[in-house]
């Protein structure tokens, strides 16, 4: 991967798109808020979103910046061969990052947001050998998970293909051993399947801490379940809560618009 750093003085707002300038602002928000409720670790993880009009680009953290330090004009684009195309921080964005993101971005064109995280619930199930179970309908919405086998720190090009070969189709997967991995056809979307996902691991980690037998629903009822959560038309999942997080966000520090 190229780390060669692009830093310009320009407000970065002038120099891009008003549609990149929209995603950014969006993306920023997502960070604040995957900081908000807990799921970050530090300067790991990330969070990335296609570049509207731009094929093959995307925009990732700078490696070095916490969550709840993230705004609009900080991050760092970069296109599918690993060249940095734009950088204000000159901090560049982490190898691990660009190989789990490159690989999905390039393969699935349904997905504009791509998440990963490393939080305590979901690295807890990604560590169990009965995966996510269907305790409850927060987890029956995720009926269909793709699991991917660790195979050490994602910084091995050859991996792309497996981790898109685990994922398929799929809107979220479980990284073995690692954490957590959702995607979205929207940032909103991308942070409402994490969320719900998230939720679901930390019920099965308190549940399962209980050390009592479980009642489990019937394969019919799962099913039932996961087609009323599926999305349908225009109701896509997390428009609906987008504007509403926004707010929260402008409450507690509006600076991720900057």
């Amino acid at each position: 991967m190229n780390d060669t750093a692009i830093i310009t003085t320009q407000p970065v707002r002038d120099q891009v798109s008003p549609a990149e300038w929209q995603a950014r602002v969006d993306l920023a928000a997502c960070y604040r808020l995957v900081h908000h409720y807990g799921m970050d670790e530090m300067v790991a993880n990330h969070i990335s979103v296609r570049v509207s009009g731009e094929p093959g680009r995307f925009l990732l953290n700078p490696y070095g910046l916490l969550y709840d330090q993230m705004t609009a004009s900080c991050f760092v684009k970069v296109d599918e061969e690993g060249r940095t195309l734009f950088d204000t921080t000159g901090l560049g964005a982490n190898k691990a990052g660009f190989v789990i993101h490159s690989a999905v971005h390039m393969a699935r064109h349904d997905v504009d947001c791509v998440i990963h995280t490393h939080s305590l619930a979901g690295m807890a199930v990604s560590a169990m050998e009965c995966g996510l179970l269907p305790i409850a309908q927060s987890s029956m919405r995720f009926s269909d998970i793709g699991y991917h086998e660790f195979e050490g720190p994602a910084l091995n090009l050859d991996e792309r293909a497996r981790l898109v070969a685990d994922l398929g189709d799929r809107e979220v997967m479980i990284l073995r051993n690692h954490g957590l991995l959702v995607t979205g056809t929207s940032i909103a979307e991308a942070f409402n399947n994490l969320f719900r996902l998230e939720r679901a691991c930390q019920l099965q980690v308190m549940t399962l801490s209980c050390n009592t037998p479980l009642r489990m629903p019937s394969r019919e009822a799962v099913a039932q379940t996961n087609r009323i959560f599926m999305p349908t038309g225009e109701r896509r999942r997390g428009l609906l809560e987008w504007p509403a997080l926004l707010k929260r966000l402008d409450r507690i520090d509006p600076s991720f618009r900057d």
